[in-house]
């Protein structure tokens, strides 16, 4: 069995959206609670707090806080859980000798800005699927734009907001894929700027350069976040439009590179790439622009 990832878009009404706003803010104040407890006791007493501790104070955090009170346990545990794994994360770069000391990422606090996301842990208690909506405890039934059909036994889901909009992650286990049948073909890749890749055989596939080609807009955009008063609803507005802009360009470089990928490994046994060092390559300010718009990166973690 394998885990495999399936993401929809959610339309909460404007009551439910307030509900979730108030879980996501809930889940935000208690990973920055978990986060100082964990910070002050090493520092004041020498003394390690571990997750199993935290997820005890849980009942006493829903008690204390009213607004508390009506958010499923599951989303408080799970931001405890959060706040464990970017401890661990930190601690595995401490102890990479290869990793400088300015890059070990101690965790940091979240603003309302950094925390976007919730989540549940089973299946059956705090959600469920109702028909063709998602059923959350103390939220209600949400309706979802089902855009590909959902495979495997659900396990958890994380509900994520992202540039004004809702989305739901849901993990679910599935069977392990077949492999798929041989061609008896091998190709190398040379990853580029002008033309994204240029295989082996002579073949070379433009760069669709989605990021420049939408700059025109973002510029317009970024002024005018530029120039709203800080704090104001019109900055909001304008830094969401700002959002959505940046998103847009995201999702079309992503579908770009998954059907590209898609293709090399439908066609070719074995497919060579080259290691390249991208986070060295872009301190070349005359590069680093076009570099990240080509996606190198992520097409190879996709590939």
């Amino acid at each position: 069995m394998a885990l495999k990832a399936f993401k929809y878009r959610l339309y909460p009404t404007a009551a439910q959206e307030k509900l979730l706003f108030n879980a996501l803010n809930c889940a935000r104040n208690l990973y920055n609670m978990a986060l100082a407890e964990r910070k002050y006791a090493y520092q004041l007493e020498g003394r390690s707090v571990g997750k199993y501790e935290q997820l005890r104070e849980v009942k006493f955090y829903k008690d204390t806080f009213p607004q508390a009170r009506g958010v499923h346990s599951h989303i408080l545990q799970t931001a405890v859980a959060d706040c464990d794994k970017a401890f661990q994360a930190f601690f595995r770069r401490v102890k990479d000798p290869t990793i400088s000391s300015k890059k070990k990422g101690y965790p940091r606090f979240k603003s309302w800005q950094r925390f976007s996301s919730i989540g549940f842990k089973e299946q059956g208690n705090g959600f469920r699927l109702d028909g063709r909506r998602l059923k959350v405890s103390g939220i209600g039934r949400v309706a979802v734009r089902w855009h590909r059909p959902l495979e495997g036994t659900i396990k958890t889901v994380r509900i994520v907001h992202k540039a004004g909009c809702w989305y739901a992650s849901f993990a679910c286990e599935v069977e392990a894929p077949t492999p798929l049948p041989e061609t008896g073909q091998i190709i190398g890749i040379d990853v580029g700027i002008s033309a994204l890749v240029t295989l082996s055989n002579g073949v070379k596939v433009e760069n669709p350069n989605y990021y420049r080609a939408g700059q025109k807009k973002l510029r317009v955009l970024q002024r005018k976040l530029a120039r709203a008063k800080k704090g104001s609803k019109n900055r909001r507005k304008a830094l969401l439009r700002v959002q959505r802009q940046q998103e847009h360009v995201a999702n079309q470089r992503k579908d770009y590179l998954n059907k590209l990928a898609y293709t090399l490994i439908q066609n070719y046994d074995g497919i060579a790439l080259e290691d390249l060092r991208i986070t060295n390559m872009v301190r070349n300010r005359h590069l680093s622009k076009s570099i990240l718009d080509s996606g190198w990166g992520y097409f190879r973690e996709r590939l």
